[in-house]
């Protein structure tokens, strides 16, 4: 079966050996393909997958999509180890090592400007999420007598405004984290939330942020939003206890570090 070129990432001549046992998609181990002076690290991938019309196909089939997804990242994970990559689309896809220059000689300067803008820096992840709120307790309601018409408007009044108020808080803390690690990183982005029916993860996303910063100093990074995590978890403890009511809920989740995916554009473009 005839073999294409699938390309993961492009980087500058590096030293050290990527582990003996990387594969990457469709299993096969991942080479480097060098050219006026950029790498780029592709892997030989079948026809008969990754041709346009089956490869189409392919991208309907979340199984597929989620093994090759796995595959491409693994490689990317890998050169972030011991480069600065440059990751391009997943299946990025060519017919053979000539298509594979003609693309890095059409976008070379764009390449070499992004790759000496993201030399050294990684990419963190920062998600806040307000936590749904606690199923009322059955023995809260009163057993005797059924509540009135009138109390049973006051009471969906009282659990809307509480509703609101937890909403406006917790967005409110989003937007001081964003403000604050976007002032620590070099650039920062908006991602869009992300639907908790989609991506099965509990709780309303109200900050899905990218930052970028240096490797020498992420652990910074990460002490910073683990301070803001505690200052948030207290501030929630002190409203708890002034107000004997439920604490907002506030959840805050960190990942990385990762190739810089987030900033691989134009930094003028309008955050996302």
């Amino acid at each position: 079966m005839t073999g294409l070129r699938y390309v993961y990432a492009v980087c500058r001549p590096f030293d050290a050996a990527l582990q003996s046992q990387l594969t990457g998609v469709a299993g096969a181990p991942p080479g480097l393909l060098r050219h006026h002076g950029l790498i780029a690290v592709v892997s030989t991938v079948p026809e008969g997958e990754f041709a346009e019309q089956p490869l189409h196909a392919h991208l309907e089939d979340l199984d597929w999509l989620t093994e090759t997804a796995r595959a491409h990242q693994g490689v990317i994970d890998a050169l972030t180890t011991v480069t600065t990559p440059l990751p391009l689309r997943l299946a990025t896809v060519f017919r053979d090592d000539s298509g594979v220059r003609v693309m890095m000689e059409a976008r070379e300067d764009d390449f070499r400007r992004t790759l000496d803008r993201l030399e050294g820096r990684v990419e963190w992840g920062v998600k806040v999420y307000l936590e749904p709120e606690p199923p009322e307790e059955p023995a809260a309601r009163p057993a005797r007598q059924p509540v009135s018409g009138r109390d049973y408007l006051r009471q969906r009044r009282q659990r809307s405004r509480s509703h609101e108020d937890r909403f406006q808080k917790a967005e409110e803390f989003a937007s001081r984290l964003h403000e604050t690690l976007s002032r620590y990183a070099e650039e920062s982005r908006l991602h869009a939330p992300q639907n908790s029916s989609l991506s099965g993860v509990r709780g309303e996303n109200l900050l899905n942020g990218a930052y970028l910063v240096p490797r020498t100093r992420s652990e910074e990074f990460v002490e910073l939003v683990d301070r803001t995590k505690d200052e948030a978890a207290k501030d929630e403890a002190e409203q708890d206890e002034a107000e004997q009511g439920e604490a907002p809920g506030i959840r805050v989740e960190l990942t990385g570090p990762w190739a810089a995916y987030s900033f691989t554009g134009d930094p003028s473009e309008e955050e996302r």
